[in-house]
């Protein structure tokens, strides 16, 4: 069930420990990285990590039979960080082994579970413009999927922020009103459901469906991943609202975070591979005129001194100066 209502800000010791982070790309593999961030910190996850045996020449590849395994260690971890009303976005398809499709995105969700994540919602990923091919005992895949989890029941959610019109199938429908439309007209079949068509009348926005038609994309030809921006910009208007923590831990090159900053979300991305972290900075800057950056780097200072005077209130003596001991025993989990 979504929640309706402004998230609480986080607490000051948090916002310290989480700002080295906010607004940057980190270099290294996210099994290590996320162990720094702090617990509860994060508002929305969405992600692309490698597919089973996919993207060999990048990730190394990991076999169908041991991809739960190595992905458990991992959602671990974004539980711990993500917030309680928070949402985490997998995106995954299977792959086919020996002439059928494997089974572990499937084991994967029954794991996650027992885990203590919900299944809340699967939404499909229609890839208008998917490759072409042919083969004997399938058709080329058009789709992936989009795997909504989360830690409770009530969470974030912001359906009116996309929404989409109702095109012009409501000016033609709605010219002439039979005498079924004026009225809630249940349905024949005995299945308890009804409409009332005149209740389109003012109506400009309808609620989309959980499938999304986008198309493909990449950024760059030495990069094999096609998440396109729209993607995870439509999950982070969904789920998140403005100055809120997006994390992407398999940021490749770096679509989540442009995704961020075209909506004024803070961002966290991790990437394993050093020429994808470079790769996503320099699209970062190029993507954005130069006001743009320099606006962004001033609400970037401001945070910093903002995070800067809830370190002192929060760890300051009566003489205000900084207790260090009980910083390191803060950061190191002992306190």
């Amino acid at each position: 069930m979504p929640l309706r209502y402004t998230s609480c800000s986080m607490q000051p010791a948090y916002h310290a420990q989480l700002a080295p982070f906010l607004n940057r790309i980190l270099l290294g593999d996210c099994r290590e990285v996320l162990k720094q961030l702090p617990d509860e910190s994060i508002d929305l996850i969405i992600t692309s990590p490698p597919y089973a045996d996919q993207r060999k020449e990048v990730y190394g590849g990991i076999h169908p039979d041991h991809y739960v395994e190595w992905f458990l260690p991992i959602s671990a971890e974004l539980k711990r960080v993500l917030k309680p009303a928070g949402s985490f976005v997998l995106n995954i398809k299977e792959r086919v082994v020996n002439g059928e499709r494997h089974p572990y995105v499937l084991q994967l969700i029954m794991e996650m579970r027992r885990q203590g994540w919900r299944w809340t919602e699967e939404y499909i990923w229609h890839k208008k413009n998917c490759y072409p091919g042919k083969w004997p005992n399938r058709f080329r895949d058009a789709w992936e999927r989009l795997l909504h989890f989360t830690k409770q029941k009530q969470f974030k959610m912001f359906q009116e922020a996309v929404m989409v019109p109702m095109g012009e199938w409501k000016h033609e429908r709605l010219k002439k009103l039979g005498e079924n439309d004026l009225y809630r007209f249940n349905s024949r079949s005995g299945s308890g459901f009804g409409k009332r068509i005149a209740n389109w009348m003012e109506r400009e926005y309808a609620y989309p469906t959980n499938v999304l038609h986008m198309a493909t994309e990449c950024y760059n030809r030495y990069h094999a991943a096609t998440f396109p921006v729209e993607l995870p910009a439509w999950f982070i208007k969904l789920f998140t609202e403005q100055g809120d923590v997006v994390l992407d831990p398999f940021m490749g090159s770096g679509t989540t975070a442009v995704a961020c900053v075209r909506l004024d979300r803070r961002y966290i991305g991790i990437e394993i591979k050093e020429e994808y972290v470079h790769l996503a900075e320099e699209r970062l800057l190029k993507d954005y005129p130069e006001k743009e950056r320099e606006r962004y780097q001033q609400e970037w200072n401001k945070a910093v001194n903002r995070f800067s005077r809830d370190l002192l209130n929060e760890f300051a003596d009566e003489s205000g100066q900084l207790d260090w001991e009980r910083i390191v025993r803060f950061n190191s989990g002992r306190e």
